[in-house]
């Protein structure tokens, strides 16, 4: 039976030319039936269309097998990418005979990614810069890789997931090497890079840690303990990253004690990773936000700076991970305490007209009122009587002051010495809980456990200088007794 037939009725002539005018397939064979063309073309397009289906899902399950964990592709979503995959089929694009390095791409992305942990913060910044450059390593391979079916189920996979985790298809790529990863606003990760680029191992970064609270006591980061007047604004630090600013005010009449009633921080802009942002907190007004209204620092999930709030209007943190620093501000009665830890290269980053720093060069000899490093504590003895107190307003005695400290602090260090001298000073117990704290975050931030704890030379359980000089003078004595 005849397809076609011609205008006058005659059967036409259904043979045509495979080739150039110069070639003619008849040959011996004579004519080629249209009809049987046609079938013979279409057997073949079913036949590449069943290999291309099961070809397909042969890389669904060999997708799952390979990226479990990273969800390269739902199961829906590949069905319908299965459908659009059958047209390209049957334009003979199924066949893959050109070279694609799509394997090293997923190869690439899983290494960037099989350490993460959701659970842990940063994961979506992380994640979103593996995908990006999983992405970047598709789109170079695009030509190439036209025909194969990994390669688009991977393009949508990647996206898939880019919406999932809502990250934004321009930003920051993760290196193809996990090993030299770095991020520019992540200071824990600037010693690995320098490793890397100097083919060394580098020194761990060393951190330091300064405090200040009560009368004020000050702990220095060379790890000096001074109590000091230092009675209005003065800096505690100025560096090239960051400056803090302390206000104190006299705490009683007739004292030369002080305490903290404003705090102002700046955090310096520093490349991309912040702008400047400034702190400020004053007694009875601890914000958990920098004076612009905003809690972090840094574009998108990046927050190379923040601030948490722990206990509202009473106690925030700031972390500000591109400086590796962290900030501790509490209030505790009507006045501030502050705690902060840094590193160490950072912390000597100032000129030299930056040298009044009280965190890094102590308070000047004319504002100090403890004796080199010794307080004049009447719990040596030395100001008061048993059963004295240290004026009029203090309602504690030498006793009463020192068993209300040991309630909070156990061991008779520096800053249990600090808390006597403050109620016998002020006769405020919220200086007991700020040495409390003030210990507490010594232990949360400072790097070296053991020297957490100073203990002063001149303690109760001690001798002080003058005492030193007179047992000297007697064991003198006493040996030329002996040999005289």
């Amino acid at each position: 039976m005849a397809v076609f037939s011609s205008l006058d009725g005659r059967e036409p002539d259904l043979s045509f030319d495979w080739g150039p005018p110069s070639f003619n397939p008849r040959g011996t064979c004579g004519s080629v039936s249209f009809s049987a063309v046609y079938s013979l073309v279409h057997f073949i397009l079913l036949l590449k269309s069943f290999f291309c289906k099961s070809y397909l899902q042969k890389t669904i399950v060999n997708c799952h097998e390979n990226l479990e964990g990273f969800q390269i592709m739902t199961v829906r979503a590949v069905k319908e990418r299965a459908v659009k995959l059958q047209f390209a089929c049957w334009d003979g694009d199924c066949q893959l005979q050109t070279p694609c390095r799509i394997q090293k791409c997923t190869t690439d992305f899983v290494s960037l990614t099989s350490h993460l942990n959701s659970a842990l913060e940063g994961f979506d910044l992380e994640f979103c810069k593996a995908l990006r450059a999983y992405s970047a390593c598709t789109y170079r391979n695009s030509k190439v890789c036209r025909g194969n079916l990994v390669y688009h189920s991977a393009v949508l996979g990647i996206s898939d997931l880019m919406s999932q985790r809502n990250c934004s298809k321009d930003g920051p790529t993760s290196s193809t090497n996990p090993e030299v990863t770095h991020d520019p606003c992540n200071y824990s990760g600037h010693t690995e890079a320098r490793e890397h680029q100097g083919g060394e191992k580098a020194h761990p970064t060393t951190y330091l840690f300064c405090g200040l609270f009560g009368d004020p006591h000050l702990r220095t980061f060379k790890d000096h303990f001074q109590t000091c007047k230092v009675e209005g604004a003065w800096p505690l630090i100025d560096n090239n990253y960051l400056s803090v600013q302390v206000t104190n005010v006299p705490v009683v009449p007739g004292s030369s004690a002080t305490a903290t009633n404003k705090i102002t921080i700046i955090f310096k802009s520093y490349q991309d990773c912040t702008d400047q942002k400034v702190y400020q907190a004053v007694t009875d007004d601890l914000p958990a936000a920098f004076v612009d209204g905003t809690t972090s620092g840094g574009d998108g999930n990046a927050k190379s700076l923040r601030i948490v709030e722990k206990v509202s209007g009473k106690y925030v943190e700031m972390h500000a991970k591109y400086i590796g620093t962290t900030v501790y501000i509490r209030q505790l009665g009507h006045y501030l305490t502050l705690a902060i830890r840094m590193p160490q290269e950072l912390v000597m980053a100032y000129e030299e007209s930056q040298d009044l720093q009280l965190c890094v060069n102590g308070c000047p000899s004319t504002e100090r009122i403890d004796d080199s490093g010794h307080l004049p504590l009447p719990v040596m003895g030395q100001l008061l009587p048993p059963g004295g107190a240290a004026h009029p307003w203090s309602v504690y005695t030498l006793e009463t002051a020192t068993t209300k400290c040991h309630e909070k602090i156990l061991v008779k260090d520096i800053y249990f010495y600090s808390c006597v001298f403050d109620l016998l000073t002020t006769g405020d117990a919220n200086f007991t809980a700020a040495a409390h704290s003030a210990l507490q975050d010594v232990e949360a931030l400072h790097p070296r456990k053991e020297h957490w704890h100073i203990f002063p030379s001149n303690g109760g359980d001690g001798v002080g200088k003058g005492s030193k000089f007179f047992v000297g003078l007697g064991l003198v004595c006493l040996i030329l007794v002996v040999f005289l």
